[in-house]
């Protein structure tokens, strides 16, 4: 039974949270199976790479220091934060490099990044909450609980968003110095905040007042981290109002389609109601082009005809053009 409540609150309260960033994407849902794969790896791979690296670091400390408080402080500050974020970030990374045409904007890196990071969040809370119920039984499991997914169940996701969103950046423009110095810059960030608040709970310098001060660092930055996915959401819709304006007055959408497709609300309410009608499929999919589309007509004004973007776009509106009667608005 411990079994099973250490696996449900280890991996619930994360599935849930992934489910809330996915919802936070309203204008272009990134896919499931490719998100379903980052999650995937920060569950095994970024996981269990963390634990074997993170070990190995602390023992080789300690064989050096003899001190186990100073292996602890060194492995939390130090290893923790260069291999967790690391092994985190290289799954952004590969989906960066590999599907390319998925890291269209800002809010797709966070997404990504954070994802990922409930993966790996799952597979430590699940570890956390283990040795609460061994240290102290159904008490102690619960404390972990609270501890684990209520007081820090958004910080994973928080460190990472810092890489996703310096290799969104870079993706979105054409200077060099940016490309190469955005993600080295979002991951020096994350690692940053991670050892920041992995310092502050292994050196209680202030007392009990450290862990307050840890507590509120760290939640300003999770508000922080979300004030700027309402941002990101914010400016997805004002770019695909102007990017889709040219498809409006070609007559490619109508335009309550147009007001729709740069709407998070009528987005809502038209799905809501092709739920209804035997339409949900088409105006679902019309909608996610339209967010398509626009992203690829942006990137063509920044970082020009790269990957074929002129094809792409000219690919969307055919379809768009098949959609179209279909679409409820």
């Amino acid at each position: 039974m411990e079994i099973l409540a250490t696996l449900f609150f280890g991996f619930a309260p994360m599935f849930l949270f992934a489910a809330i960033l996915y919802w936070l994407d309203h204008y272009e849902k990134e896919p499931l199976l490719l998100l379903g794969a980052v999650f995937g790896w920060g569950m095994l791979v970024a996981a269990g790479g963390s634990y074997i690296l993170n070990t190995a670091f602390g023992i080789g400390v300690y064989a050096i220091t003899g001190d186990p408080t100073l292996t602890d402080i060194t492995t939390a500050s130090i290893s923790a934060p260069l291999v967790e974020e690391g092994l985190k970030g290289l799954a952004v990374l590969l989906v960066f490099l590999i599907f390319r045409r998925e890291f269209d904007s800002l809010l797709d890196g966070i997404i990504y990044a954070g994802i990922t990071a409930l993966g790996f969040a799952a597979t430590e809370n699940c570890l956390y909450i283990w040795r609460g119920y061994e240290s102290g039984g159904w008490d102690g499991l619960f404390t972990l609980v609270f501890i684990r997914v209520i007081l820090v169940g958004w910080q994973h996701p928080f460190y990472t968003a810092f890489t996703g969103m310096g290799l969104a950046i870079s993706r979105n423009s054409r200077s060099c110095l940016v490309q190469i110095f955005a993600p080295l810059a979002g991951w020096g960030m994350a690692m940053f905040a991670h050892g920041l608040h992995n310092f502050l709970a292994s050196v209680p310098f202030l007392g009990d007042l450290t862990c307050l001060l840890g507590t509120f660092l760290d939640w300003t930055g999770v508000f922080f981290m979300f004030i700027i996915i309402l941002w990101a959401g914010w400016a997805e819709g004002n770019n695909i109002a102007r990017q889709l304006r040219e498809e409006a007055q070609m007559g490619l959408i109508s335009p309550a389609q147009y007001r729709t497709a740069s709407s998070s609300f009528y987005r809502w309410i038209a799905s809501l109601a092709a739920l209804f009608n035997g339409n949900y499929f088409a105006t679902t999919r019309f909608y996610q082009v339209c967010g398509e589309l626009a992203h690829k007509k942006r990137q063509l004004l920044n970082v020009g005809d790269e990957g074929g973007n002129s094809l792409i776009i000219q690919r969307y509106r055919d379809e768009l053009a098949r959609l179209a009667p279909k679409a409820q608005f």
